[in-house]
């Protein structure tokens, strides 16, 4: 069995959804375990639901919540041309029980409240896929997550139960295998133990394919995204990228730890833990070989890799004493910043200064200020850029560098990492 999981993406239109159906036919009689995304940017609308729900703004809720249906309803018309009326039922009726949340009395806990909303995308897409499969002839078959992945009480960030999962799946979804072909479920989301639905952290589909890979002992794993493979940096902020054909799961850890969006980084490891292979393949040229991820280390220094993250803070920190930065002072500090839930993406100390690097977007440099002012000096620097080199030389660095000032450099035999400042 192989798992496939189609992002947000590969199914954001009809024509989209018609192309993940012609992808599956190049597998016919192979069974196959699809993951989906929510379609499009439904997660990004969904989330604003929550919010109007949580201010208690019932024209924009109302507004939001037809807004999102009208959106599928849409996919549906490009897609079925019989049986229609059943899969519009369907999904009116979700919109129609998503739309009574807003007259009951809400919980306190604001991310309970997000994951039984947010989590409807997922929802939707894999109803409105498994039924177009149906359409076209497929032997497929909807799958729910919510009764089969298994975590813990963290809402938006559930932690699997890896031993209750491997049961529900191998006990309620393989034997399905017996009937159809294809099952379709839902990436991203799980329940509680309570019987409450849970996120995995957004972006968590990638994670959902790991978690049934290794609860099915899976033959391999491939994303389906809108790019040939992984490549050696992002399009978006560098000419002339490469395709890395063949790296191994330890490499994959280490770009997606620093940053690499084509992969979710908790992904890697139940499939390392099992040496299931993962393949990263383009949904718009599905034949093509992309990239295969797997134990082997012999290719990962052939090309190098760069990652960028733009708009960054530094922040230096001072006693006010000016005694030395000691374990007793990175204790209290890193207490303060997990206060506003400041996520590191570099840090450096001496002997009276210990700075951090952070992204702009997540966080209000004044509140940083104003929480450390009782004892330490902070000062702070904006619009940098980070820049990480797997596998650097000279060349490498001179050509990320160039024009630039550099603020902190951090070798390793392997990486480098650089904060620029544009000059």
């Amino acid at each position: 069995m192989k798992v496939f999981k189609f992002g947000g993406a590969s199914v954001k239109d009809a024509g989209a959804v018609k192309n993940v159906s012609t992808i599956l036919s190049l597998f016919e009689g192979q069974k196959l375990t699809v993951i989906v995304s929510a379609m499009g940017k439904t997660t990004n609308k969904l989330e604003e639901v929550v919010r109007a729900l949580f201010s208690r703004n019932e024209a924009l809720f109302l507004r939001l919540v037809k807004e999102s249906q009208s959106f599928h309803l849409e996919i549906i018309e490009g897609l079925f041309t019989e049986k229609k009326q059943e899969i519009i039922s369907e999904i009116d009726g979700i919109f129609d029980l998503l739309r009574t949340q807003f007259n009951r009395e809400l919980s306190d806990n604001f991310s309970l409240e997000y994951d039984q909303i947010v989590s409807l995308g997922e929802v939707i897409s894999s109803k409105i896929l498994s039924a177009y499969l149906l359409e076209s002839g497929h032997s497929a078959a909807f799958a729910d997550a919510r009764k089969l992945i298994r975590t813990n009480n963290q809402f938006q960030e559930g932690n699997v139960d890896w031993k209750k999962s491997e049961e529900l799946i191998r006990n309620s979804f393989l034997p399905n295998f017996e009937k159809v072909v294809i099952q379709v479920t839902q990436g991203f989301i799980g329940h509680s133990p309570e019987g409450l639905t849970t996120t995995l952290g957004r972006e968590g589909s990638d994670y959902s394919a790991g978690i049934f890979a290794y609860c099915t002992n899976a033959e391999s794993v491939t994303i389906w995204k809108d790019v040939p493979g992984m490549l050696n940096a992002d399009p978006k902020w560098f000419d002339n990228t490469v395709k890395l054909d063949r790296i191994s799961f330890k490499e994959a850890i280490e770009l997606s730890y620093y940053g690499a969006s084509v992969i979710h980084p908790k992904t890697i490891q139940p499939l390392q833990n099992k040496g299931i292979s993962l393949y990263v393949k383009s949904f718009l040229d599905p034949t093509a070989e992309g990239t295969i991820i797997q134990a082997s280390t012999e290719n990962d220094h052939l090309v190098p890799s760069f990652i960028f993250k733009l708009n960054q803070v530094l922040f230096s920190f001072t006693t006010k004493d000016f005694s030395f930065i000691v374990e007793e002072h990175l204790s209290d500090i890193f207490k303060r910043l997990a206060l506003v839930n400041a996520k590191i993406n570099l840090m450096q100390n001496s002997a009276v200064n210990f700075s951090i690097l952070v992204d702009r977007e997540k966080i209000d440099p004044l509140q940083i200020v104003e929480i450390f002012k009782d004892t330490y000096e902070v000062r702070y620097n904006e619009g940098l850029e980070l820049v990480t080199i797997r596998h650097f030389d000279q060349e490498t660095l001179h050509r990320v560098s160039e024009g630039k000032e550099i603020l902190v450099t951090q070798k390793t035999r392997q990486t480098a990492r650089l904060v620029l400042k544009n000059k």
